[in-house]
């Protein structure tokens, strides 16, 4: 299963970088890409597992950059 999200507020490409390095390192994540450019976020899982990797991957996003908003295109 495949997401895309609008990521507002997003700081700079380097933040974007890391933000995709970490969400990848989650457990569960096929495949994530973070666009600094597009300011959207792609996140891919497998569908009996999506909405735990999803809740998790929104969580590292909130963590990393506690003033960029996360939502749902």
């Amino acid at each position: 299963m495949k997401k895309k999200y609008k990521l507002d507020e997003i700081d700079c490409a380097n933040c974007a970088l890391k933000l995709e390095n970490a969400i990848s390192e989650v457990d569960g994540v096929s495949s994530v890409k973070v666009n600094y450019m597009m300011q959207k976020l792609t996140l891919e899982a497998d569908e009996g597992v999506f909405d735990k990797v999803e809740k998790e991957a929104l969580a590292v996003c909130k963590r990393m950059e506690p003033d960029m908003d996360v939502s749902a295109i």
